[in-house]
């Protein structure tokens, strides 16, 4: 399966919620999950910063998934996010059950634009989501929203967390 139209919306609106993660100063990250019926069940972005580095938004959908969803609902929901999951968040949609996940940028994406900027590296490895999860239905990149997703990081990176007023 590749990403269409409407799963382009869906991360769209995860790219907004990482753009509102930065501009309250946190990592910009953010994530929708979508019921089989195509309902926005939940969306969160990152809280790592305000709260502490669990606070993915990824993570909160597995939890929030795994407490409101029965196993079928949670198989046919998809989750789109700005970065393709962590570790610990591809083991947490796995475990809840979770269906697809679709993402905007990918991990070695994100890995090698922190590379150039002199970023400190991750505690965690950055796998990809199938080398967590084998089975995950997994689609992504969205090269249409690569150049923004990137301009948030990099703002992020370089303590800017509102766009240059003087481009």
């Amino acid at each position: 399966m590749s990403l269409d139209a409407t799963d382009l919306e869906h991360l769209r609106r995860a790219v907004s919620l990482a753009r509102l993660a930065l501009e309250r100063g946190d990592e910009p990250f953010g994530s929708v999950l979508v019921s089989g019926h195509g309902e926005v069940l939940f969306e969160d972005h990152n809280h790592v910063v305000a709260l502490e580095a669990t606070q993915h938004p990824e993570f909160a959908i597995a939890r929030w998934a795994g407490a409101h969803l029965n196993a079928s609902e949670r198989a046919g929901a998809t989750v789109y996010t700005s970065g393709e999951h962590c570790p610990m968040c591809s083991a947490a949609h796995a475990w809840v059950g979770l269906g697809r996940i679709a993402y905007a940028v990918s991990s070695a994406q994100l890995t090698a634009w922190r590379s150039a900027w002199g970023s400190a590296p991750a505690p965690v490895a950055a796998l990809s989501i199938r080398d967590v999860v084998p089975a995950a239905v997994v689609d992504g990149p969205a090269p249409e929203l690569e150049a923004e997703v990137r301009d948030l990081h990099d703002r992020f990176a370089h303590g800017h967390p509102h766009p240059d007023p003087n481009p």
